[in-house]
């Protein structure tokens, strides 16, 4: 390396500057190793290929998961992987060769050296308790959810996007809580605590206690894509699950 990495005294061993530059390449080289060895042995011990999908925070399971067992069935020698992540993590680690594809909703094209497909498109839904008085109505409009405690969605990818509406029409949504937890939000709407905007495949089929209308005025949707590498080679299992959700889910 041309230099000491690390030196011992008697505090105990620390690296020197030169070990702390290196160290979190080497530490990315060993995980990389560990992982390698990790799929070479599943691969030879059970004769499965492991396949790992990187999925947006963002992305419900509920249209995605009757899928993955569709695929699974048809593709018994495959193992899949499902690793939840942020998009710009997930980019990243599909960049460097850890993830197989990537699942997520991009305001922009996430540039030449990906592929993306898309795989449908959900409207944002306004989210209520059972018992609250939106559950009477047949409609929703953005101006009606201002005069209700409003559960802000940090991880939201259309968060600027709503912010600019509401400027434009003079709405202002006052946040009576946030968080970037999809669950905490389902349970804070729940509690009765306020009312949120979330994609409609976000909400479980089985969510009790919940509620929601379609969001009428404006009508905000997102797509969401699957994205894979055009550059790095593919393995067949990877292929067939990128051919299969071309066909749709």
């Amino acid at each position: 390396m041309g230099g000491e990495l690390f030196f011992r005294d008697r505090r105990g061993c620390r690296l020197t500057p030169l070990g702390c530059l290196v160290e979190p390449r080497l530490r990315h080289i060993y995980q990389n190793t560990l992982m390698t060895k990790s799929d070479a042995i599943r691969f030879t011990r059970l004769k499965k290929t492991p396949i790992r999908v990187g999925i947006m925070t963002t992305i419900g399971a509920q249209r995605l998961s009757p899928f993955f067992a569709r695929y699974q069935r048809e593709h018994p020698n495959t193992e899949l992987e499902l690793i939840v992540d942020t998009e710009a993590t997930l980019l990243k680690q599909l960049h460097s060769g850890f993830l197989d594809l990537v699942i997520s909703a991009p305001l922009k094209s996430p540039g030449k050296s990906y592929h993306s497909t898309l795989l449908y498109q959900e409207r944002y839904v306004v989210v209520f308790n059972a018992a609250h008085s939106f559950a009477k109505l047949n409609t929703i409009n953005l101006q009606m959810i201002q005069s209700e405690p409003y559960l802000d969605r940090l991880n939201c990818e259309l968060r600027e996007t709503l912010k600019s509406i509401c400027n434009e029409r003079e709405i202002n949504l006052y946040a009576t809580y946030r968080s970037n937890n999809e669950e905490w939000i389902l349970n804070m709407v729940r509690a009765g605590i306020g009312v949120a905007l979330i994609p409609e495949y976000t909400l479980p089929c089985d969510a009790e206690d919940v509620r929601f209308h379609y969001l009428e005025d404006p009508e905000i949707t997102r797509q969401v894509f699957a994205i894979c590498s055009a550059h790095m080679p593919q393995q067949g299992e990877v292929s067939a699950l990128v051919q299969r959700l071309e066909r749709g889910i």
